[in-house]
């Protein structure tokens, strides 16, 4: 029996120009298969997309850095092996001593508090007077400095638990640090490809928002380095300069005070939490000499942020404190060491583009626009 024919046109085209059953039926495969790429394509690089974001941002960070130097030396892959080079030694490497003397100065504690040669002395009575937590921060610290056994005994399930995870990230620390090595390497190779990925990373942009949407990559691209560089760099400088000059003066846990140095200056408390109880315990415990002289090297590396930050930072940093605190909890709790970089640099992008977006009667392509000077986002300048 033949077919139809009025109703094979119907199936294949559809009535009143409407798409037709096997039309539907290609798209849905059509969908099906791109979703299945995709899935597929996130499964495989989804363990190397933290390394692969970091490396990213530390590109675009370091890109106006990269750009002058290769226009100095006249030869852009030597300027990309440089920058790679500075960025190991500038970054890896302290970063590297920090942890690995966090590690060893945790693992000594512990040590201690096994075999019990742990002492605490014993506490003043000015303590007392406090208001509200005077008496029971008296009260355990006495009872820290008489029978520590029994406090830790006391909180021992909760010290296990806190004593479990921490030691989960003292283990962790090498595979972190290599994370690291290798996100700057990526970092050095992305340079060599930065006209094209720009040029690709509006294109996206304005498909997806037209002018806005490059307004908003502009945006990123300027809070990423303002972050990257004021907040995150002079942080680790900070840091480092710290952990030096603490073991030029052999203070015990030169490491794991660098480390609480680091995490303060990136959350804009500054060193002066940790660094005037270590001043005061110098001037207890040396000679008038060696304490003047260390008290005299620390002193300016609480005022070293406001003197870096106006060079560093192009615009004024608007991300608020609270932003970056949240992001570098997050980041370390969900990421590890550099989720402790990675976070606060993600939440800040966020936050100004969530601000750009709200504030609907301004043009985003005008506020988003770096100073003059820093690099706007054009092809290659990413």
């Amino acid at each position: 029996m033949d077919e139809d024919p009025s109703r094979s046109n119907v199936v294949r085209n559809g009535t009143n120009g409407s798409p037709s059953i096997e039309a539907k039926i290609t798209d849905i495969a059509r969908i099906g298969i791109v979703g299945l790429l995709a899935y597929w394509s996130l499964t495989l690089i989804a363990p190397f997309a933290i390394i692969l974001i970091w490396a990213a941002i530390l590109a675009v960070a370091l890109f106006p850095a990269y750009a002058r130097l290769g226009r100095l030396l006249g030869s852009r892959r030597l300027a990309s092996f440089l920058i790679t080079l500075i960025c190991l030694a500038v970054i890896v490497a302290p970063l590297t001593a920090i942890a690995v003397s966090f590690a060893e100065g945790l693992q000594a504690l512990l040590a201690r508090l096994a075999d019990g040669s742990l002492s605490v002395p014993v506490p003043p009575e000015y303590i007392r007077t406090w208001p509200v937590v005077g008496e029971r921060i008296h009260a355990v610290w006495s009872m820290a400095s008489g029978n520590i056994e029994a406090l830790l005994s006391k909180i021992e399930p909760a010290l296990m638990q806190a004593g479990t995870k921490v030691l989960g990230k003292v283990a962790s620390v090498g595979a972190e640090v290599l994370s690291f090595v290798v996100s700057v390497l990526i970092a050095g190779f992305l340079f060599g490809s930065a006209e094209r990925l720009a040029e690709m990373a509006q294109r996206f942009a304005g498909r997806i928002g037209g002018q806005r949407g490059i307004g908003f990559l502009k945006l990123a691209t300027a809070t990423i380095r303002n972050v990257a560089r004021g907040v995150i760099g002079v942080a680790l400088l900070q840091a480092f300069l710290c952990g030096l000059v603490l073991s030029l003066f052999d203070v015990p846990a030169p490491g794991a005070i660098a480390f609480v140095v680091l995490i303060l200056c990136i959350i804009q408390i500054g060193p002066a939490l940790v660094l005037l109880p270590v001043m005061i315990w110098a001037w207890f415990t040396m000679d008038f000499g060696p304490a003047l002289l260390l008290t005299i090297l620390l002193i300016p590396l609480f005022v070293i942020d406001n003197v870096m930050k106006p060079i560093l930072v192009a615009r004024g940093l608007s991300t608020p404190t609270l932003v970056i605190l949240l992001g570098v909890l997050g980041g370390t709790l969900s990421y590890g060491l550099i989720g402790l970089f990675l976070g606060p640099i993600v939440l800040s992008v966020a936050h100004d583009l969530l601000m750009v977006w709200a504030r609907s009667d301004a043009a985003p392509e005008k506020a988003a626009a770096p100073a003059v000077g820093d690099g706007e986002l054009e092809p290659g300048n990413i």
